[in-house]
């Protein structure tokens, strides 16, 4: 089948979240959260080894594990390397966390402040950039194409998705690895005022490719990216996303949200709804991932994910510039949205 220049698919997910394996494992647990003692905290050097983790914050080491099982599950790097087999050029990186690095630059800013910046270590000093979670998983990958890091509040994990199937849509590069990731340490539960238990410590990353470049390699679709609206209020992006009150298969609501009256959102109350954050702890900017990773798990939990080309099935995430070039049914669909009525949405 011949597919649009924007057309945009879902062609690998990779998770590093404690107590979670999979898509559909993230589903699951968000369903029904486990009671009990909290999981172990997620090894990160089991699946990136020592070299993983020189002289790297965590949240750093938790985003390159996420995105090293994304590649390798789109079948970009094989199951004995590190390389992408495409040219690096045709591969962009998009991340987002509000969160991820804010001790090392709190305390850096502090040592600064109490001695003199000759007491700071020149290895660990690159860790204080903004951009330094996006920066290594590109320079781990030899991924050459555009290089994002965002930091945008409660929607800067959809928003990260937007814009990494933005890169892909405009031509800019063929497909873009997108990540999620927050963790948690005392300079991160002073400035919440929440404990480590309520506070995510992980990552989740998407490959967003072209569906003809992905039809090209071989590779098929776990989910089609379907439209994107950024309003002032979830009420108004939900109708844009679902034109005449359509009901969708499923809703992934916004981080905690707390529903008003009946119609007071225009999403039917029969529809399933899914709080991520509820199983794996409040996720600030790595939200929007984490759930477009639960809505793979849903839609191959229903049968409804699959290749548009095929007309099996689109995940209308409120993310991406493009949906499946034939109509899916909403039902078929996964509504995803983050902030809530009195921020954007």
């Amino acid at each position: 089948m011949t597919h649009g220049p924007r057309e945009v698919v879902v062609t690998g997910v990779g998770l590093a979240v404690p107590g979670v394996g999979t898509p559909e494992a993230l589903l699951r647990r968000t369903a029904c959260p486990v009671t009990g003692p909290a999981p172990e905290p997620f090894d990160t050097a089991a699946r990136i080894g020592r070299r993983g983790h020189r002289y790297k914050d965590r949240a750093t080491r938790l985003a390159l594990c996420a995105a090293l099982e994304a590649l390798r599950n789109a079948d970009l790097i094989p199951a004995d390397g590190e390389e992408v087999t495409v040219p690096g050029d045709t591969v962009g990186v998009v991340a987002s966390s509000n969160l991820g690095n804010l001790d090392t630059a709190c305390l850096t800013a502090a040592a600064i402040a109490e001695r003199s910046a000759m007491d700071l270590s020149p290895m660990s000093l690159p860790n204080a950039s903004s951009n330094v979670v996006a920066s290594w998983v590109a320079i781990r990958h030899g991924l050459r194409g555009p290089n994002l890091m965002l930091c945008n509040g409660a929607t800067s994990g959809l928003d990260a998705v937007h814009w990494g199937a933005t890169l892909v849509a405009a031509g800019r590069v063929r497909r873009a690895v997108v990540i999620g990731v927050e963790t948690h340490n005392a300079v991160v539960e002073d400035l919440l005022g929440r404990s480590a238990g309520e506070l995510l410590d992980g990552a989740a990353a998407l490959v967003v490719e072209g569906a003809r470049w992905a039809e090209a390699r071989g590779r098929r679709a776990v989910a089609a990216l379907g439209p994107y609206e950024r309003r002032a209020g979830l009420g108004g992006c939900v109708e844009a996303l679902l034109p005449d009150g359509a009901a969708p298969g499923v809703w992934f609501t916004p981080e905690r949200y707390a529903e008003g009256p009946a119609g007071a959102v225009p999403v039917p109350g029969g529809v399933p709804r899914y709080d991520v954050t509820g199983a794996v702890g409040r996720a600030s900017g790595a939200l929007g991932v984490l759930q477009c990773a639960a809505a793979v798990g849903w839609l191959a939990r229903s049968g409804a994910g699959a290749d548009p080309g095929a007309g099996a099935g689109s995940a209308a995430f409120g993310t991406g510039p493009g949906a499946a070039p034939d109509p899916v049914p909403a039902s078929r669909q996964a509504l995803i949205t983050s902030g809530d009525d009195t921020s954007d949405a």
